[in-house]
């Protein structure tokens, strides 16, 4: 009986551990961007450029930096994943969707600072990956998105 016990053990447990880590991981991810959505339609009307030039029709009453961080780590079977795509080749999807995560998020960030703004100009994002110490290995990415906020006069 323990020639079966032993090998079910062995494989079942890191079975189960990567089993509740995809759930567990795609559950987060998914409130994650249930959480996104919902805050990309409050703070929809207020436009991003990333151009110097803004409008100059009206005064301008305030302009301030404004910006928003992030980081954002991968999980370990996304990790998983990743790994086994390096070997074969192709779009590494789990890496894709932390990246659009990251972006969308900072810039929600970056908003939020400054929502009683008419615009943002001069939009940038800049991304770093964290890599725990590994080489060539990412453990969590940063995202920081920055830009100027302009607010115009409400006079005539």
């Amino acid at each position: 009986m323990d020639i079966y016990i032993d090998p079910a053990i062995n494989i079942g447990i890191p079975l189960l551990i990567i089993v509740i880590a995809l759930i567990t991981g795609t559950t987060i991810e998914k409130r994650h961007y249930r959480s996104i959505h919902k805050r990309e339609k409050e703070l929809l009307t207020l436009p991003v450029l990333n151009c110097k030039q803004y409008p100059v029709d009206r005064q301008v009453e305030r302009v301030q930096f404004v910006s928003g961080s992030v980081v954002i780590s991968i999980d370990y079977f996304k990790r998983f994943l990743a790994g086994l795509r390096q070997i074969f080749g192709g779009e590494v999807r789990s890496y894709v969707s932390l990246v659009d995560r990251g972006r969308r998020e900072a810039t929600l960030r970056m908003k939020e600072k400054c929502s009683d703004a008419d615009l943002i100009v001069n939009f940038r994002i800049k991304t770093s990956s964290i890599s725990k110490g590994r080489k060539k290995k990412i453990g969590s990415i940063e995202v920081f998105a920055y830009g100027t906020a302009i607010r115009y006069s409400k006079t005539a």
